[in-house]
């Protein structure tokens, strides 16, 4: 026991003193706050007002197009995209982007320009003239007949490929055109408005007990423990691969074996690895919580809030649970790997199996998010290999019955103790050849061989 417990404290020290796990249990959190930080900071950034001369010929769209394109239209309309938002989170990313664009200060200025008597070519060139003279910006030509089907809306801009700038003066042109259009039918805007009023479509999540919830959220904060259980499995799978092969190349293994049996050294290994595992994830999840509160405070305000999911003391010992146990499964796969291989590319090759197993249980936990109930959730949330990262999800989504959790629990762990035996009599024997490749006939034999 003794042994075990200096193997164990010997691997813990050798991941965690390192300044590679200080920086990256520090860079991860920072990089993750700038994906949502640095977005909102870009948009936030105003660019220089457009200076717009318009020659409406119609001479009824100009001034409902300067209207909609007032700051006061401008914010409703970003205030009522924002709210929409959080209650349909599958919103498309068009109406995102156009949210975000009204929000963050596409402005205009309108620069007065009569044409007089000049026909709309001389305009044209004349305002062409004022584009190169740097008076203006930009101009806009309203047909005489909006209503005919080969009117055109002429814009020209020397920021041409704003494209948020463009969207907003589409839809404020569009928006124009359409109440001018319903004012010549004699329909009242205001009725058509009124009529065309999305109903009022109130859905909540019920839980087991009849408690109502908000929705939206659970996707999102689903999404965070996946991505976090997969991001830690794959990169500590890859340090216990490394620092097997790293024990054969330099045959430090041959003398390891003289002072410990094969199961202490594998097993002291995986748990030194998978405590130095578990100290960063915590660090990572706490840093999550920090994200999501600060977007709930900063960004959705109640509304988001409302949506997240109640996170109990009991669903986070079951996170750390399945995520020891995604551990030991992929951990006890990666020592094998490396036992079998003489150097690190050629262990990458071999990697990619477990890794395409652990990117397939990350994909199957957004079916399970959104019927955590299924025959399908059910099965997938026990079976080896995927429950560690569908079983935190679909736990967060709606806790199981109890004897579903213990009976991942137990599948999973039986897998660990046939994985851990595996990679034990591999790494007996893998570890003391050198040279070449071990082939699958070769590992068949070390796992039978007394």
């Amino acid at each position: 026991m003794l042994k075990f417990l200096a193997i164990v404290k010997h691997e813990y020290k050798k991941i965690v003193l390192k300044w590679a796990f200080l920086i990256g249990t520090m860079v991860f959190p920072l990089i993750s706050a700038a994906f949502g930080v640095i977005p909102a900071l870009l948009f936030s950034i105003k660019g220089e007002a457009t200076r717009i001369a318009i020659v409406d010929q119609s001479g009824k769209v100009s001034p409902r197009v300067k209207e909609n394109l007032s700051a006061e239209k401008m914010k409703a309309r970003a205030e009522k995209a924002a709210s929409e938002s959080l209650k349909d989170p599958d919103a498309t990313q068009q109406e995102n982007s156009q949210s975000n664009a009204e929000q963050f200060g596409q402005s205009f200025i309108f620069v007065d320009y009569n044409p007089g008597a000049k026909s709309v070519e001389e305009a044209r060139q004349e305002l062409l003239g004022k584009i190169g003279a740097n008076e203006i910006d930009a101009y806009l030509i309203i047909p005489r007949e909006i209503d005919a089907v080969d009117a055109v809306f002429e814009f020209r801009s020397r920021k041409g490929d704003d494209f948020a700038a463009n969207r907003t003066l589409r839809n404020a042109l569009n928006q124009a055109v359409r109440s001018q259009r319903l004012a010549d039918a004699n329909i009242s805007e205001s009725q058509l408005a009124r009529l065309s009023e999305d109903i009022n479509f109130d859905a909540k999540k019920i839980d087991e007990h009849g408690g109502e919830k908000e929705t939206g959220g659970t996707f999102a904060v689903s999404f965070i423990i996946g991505m976090l259980i997969y991001v830690t499995l794959a990169i500590y799978g890859q340090v216990i691969m490394g620092a097997v092969v790293e024990e054969k190349e330099t045959r430090i293994a041959e003398i390891l074996f003289s002072s410990a049996k094969p199961i202490e050294l594998i097993l002291g290994k995986l748990v030194g690895v998978g405590l130095a595992a578990l100290t960063q994830l915590a660090i990572w999840i706490g840093s999550a919580l920090v994200l999501i509160g600060f977007g709930a405070a900063s960004i959705g305000g109640a509304d988001f809030a409302a949506s997240l999911p109640t996170i109990t003391p009991l669903m986070v010992f079951y996170f750390f649970v399945f995520f020891l146990l995604g551990f030991f499964i992929y951990a006890s796969i990666f020592a094998l790997i490396g036992a079998m291989v003489t150097t690190v590319q050629e262990g990458g090759q071999f990697s990619l199996a477990p890794i395409m197993l652990l990117v397939i249980a990350l994909l199957v936990s957004f079916s399970v998010i959104r019927d955590p109930n299924s025959s399908m959730s059910f099965w997938v949330s026990i079976a080896p290999f995927l429950a560690p990262i569908t079983m935190p999800v679909r736990i967060l989504a709606e806790t199981p019955p109890f004897w579903q959790v213990a009976l991942a629990i137990a599948v999973n762990g039986a897998a660990i103790v046939l994985l851990v035996w595996l990679a034990s009599r591999v790494y007996r024997v893998g570890m003391l050849m050198y040279g070449k490749r071990a082939t699958i006939p070769e590992v068949w034999k070390w796992i039978w061989q007394r």
